[in-house]
């Protein structure tokens, strides 16, 4: 009888320790720092707590002409993983670019809003707020 090894899950999207390991098998010891296994494991839980954007948001950045650096989207990261600390579940992330309303438990931008049109409304449906 084969045993297949089931993946672990980690937040929304299962990792499978296993295959992450196989990747990159090094010829002789591992090297600190060189395709270890904790490097790799990094790696997969770093891509865990990348920023998705819905179509709309997509849209609304777009046609705004905001363009979000990887600073930006790695201090956006940093946001959602405060809000969710605390237990937020929508939340509105106020950058120098712009203002996202985030949904917190699946890291999406559900909109998007430059600074000028948010002095203009009201923004409702979160539950809090991150300035960065």
């Amino acid at each position: 009888m084969k045993i297949t090894p089931q993946p672990i899950a980690v937040g929304q999207r299962p990792v499978n320790l296993i295959e992450i390991a196989n990747r990159t098998a090094p010829a002789g010891p591992a090297q600190a720092g060189e395709g270890s296994f904790r490097e790799m494991f990094s790696r997969e839980l770093a891509a865990d707590r990348a920023v998705h954007f819905s179509k709309h948001a997509s849209q609304r950045l777009f046609s705004r002409g905001i363009a979000l650096s990887d600073a930006t989207l790695a201090k956006i990261a940093d946001a959602i993983d405060r809000a969710a600390a605390k237990g937020s579940r929508e939340t509105l992330v106020l950058t120098d670019e712009a203002a996202l309303v985030v949904a917190v438990p699946n890291r999406t931008v559900i909109t998007a809003f430059d600074r000028d049109n948010l002095r203009e409304g009201v923004v409702t449906s979160i539950d809090s707020a991150v300035i960065l």
